[in-house]
């Protein structure tokens, strides 16, 4: 999912480690604040669930809900340069909210809500990962996102990394964001309507009631742009993935982590697929994924209706976790298939972040052939009670 990250993948190391409090600036007179970590309550009363069907309007829905606790906005592509020079890129910000109510202050540094970023480039020729994060609170206009109650266009951010809506619609956005020695420079144009996961946009992850998100995706953004890695910079053109999930306490107590592809095919279609393991080995059989067709048309898939097998490991000397590294899959039913998928580049594992985990760019092989995204939390640590 960012899901990841779903896929989200998060400040939620950041947040559910430390919460932060305004501490006012003497006399009122200063607009200066001291941010102060602490242990944020973890009770989510007091916000939202996902439980009923949720009246999707676009582009108002591509901005934030605060009245969930837990929200993210993923991108991951596989662009390459017109010689065939292949680049990987995650972007992802995530909120996160301390509090169900707004902030009662003066202060423009009082907020409710903490954001966090992740920015990762594969270089898949050097077989080199580059990987920054970011946070910051939402409030004095460092970290945000809208439209808001002011209808403003999309547009979500984090200092200066931000994804923002060229036209109305936002059916063309940019991304822009650059670290110390990388940086990328996209455009994103959305040729198919959002594709609504689960059942109409709810998506459970676990049996129990509330125990679910509410998660569309765009599968296919045309891109074009600029990575740039140290002095170089690469033109570069491909396909986007897009996420936008938000929820209250998705997963169930048992979760241990999960495993989320993002797969952009040749021949127009996509496919989202995810299993969410459990402690004790096993599957949670309440996610599943979905496929979409060229028209933009969508099948809804149960667990039931795919098998993941994993044909080989990678392990990192970073964390000394073992992943996955390979899968053979199997699509069930009439109109099902059968797919390899393979890393792009073994190591692109997002150490030293609060969340540790492996985000990837992949390539598909078999009855379809493509590239896409894989995300692998669970195996440096456990995501248990992070969602």
């Amino acid at each position: 999912m960012n899901w990841r990250i779903i896929i989200p993948l998060f400040l939620i190391g950041l947040v559910l480690i430390f919460g932060i409090s305004l501490i006012e600036p003497l006399n009122g007179s200063a607009l200066e604040a001291r941010t102060q970590f602490e242990a944020p309550p973890q009770d989510p009363s007091g916000f939202a669930r996902a439980i009923e069907p949720w009246d999707w309007q676009f582009p108002r829905d591509h901005g934030p809900h605060p009245q969930f606790q837990t929200e993210w906005w993923y991108y991951t592509g596989v662009l390459a340069t017109d010689d065939g020079r292949r680049f990987g890129f995650q972007f992802t910000i995530f909120r996160r909210a301390i509090s169900p109510l707004d902030a009662n202050s003066s202060s423009e540094f009082r907020a409710r809500d903490i954001y966090m970023a992740h920015f990762t480039i594969s270089d898949i020729v050097a077989q080199r990962f580059y990987h920054d994060q970011r946070y910051s609170r939402g409030g004095a206009g460092l970290a945000g996102a809208t439209p808001s109650e002011q209808m403003a266009r999309y547009r979500v951010w984090l200092e200066d990394w931000q994804v923002v809506a060229e036209n109305d619609e936002a059916t063309r956005q940019r991304i822009l964001a650059a670290s110390d020695d990388f940086a990328l420079d996209l455009t994103l144009t959305q040729i198919k309507p959002p594709a609504l996961q689960g059942d109409k946009g709810l998506s459970p992850k676990n049996k129990e009631i509330g125990n679910a998100s509410y998660y569309y995706s765009l599968t296919r953004l045309v891109t074009s742009g600029t990575i740039t890695l140290g002095a170089d910079s690469f033109s570069v053109r491909g396909n986007t993935w897009m996420d936008h999930e938000f929820s209250t306490s998705a997963l169930g107590d048992e979760a241990q982590g999960w495993d989320w592809f993002g797969l952009i095919f040749e021949h127009d279609t996509e496919l989202m697929l995810g299993q969410i393991r459990q402690i004790d080995g096993g599957v949670e059989s309440a996610f599943g994924g979905l496929l979409v067709y060229p028209d933009g048309g969508t099948r809804a898939l149960d667990a039931a209706d795919f098998t993941i097998s994993v044909t080989d490991t990678w392990h990192s000397p970073h964390t000394d976790a073992d992943y996955p590294a390979g899968w053979d899959i199997q699509i069930l039913g009439d109109d099902g298939f059968r797919f390899s998928v393979a890393p792009l580049q073994a190591d692109q594992e997002l150490h030293g972040a609060d969340i540790q985990y492996w985000e990837g760019a992949v390539r598909v092989s078999g009855d379809v052939s493509g590239y896409g995204y894989a995300e692998l939390t669970g195996y440096a640590e456990s995501m248990q009670n992070r969602f």
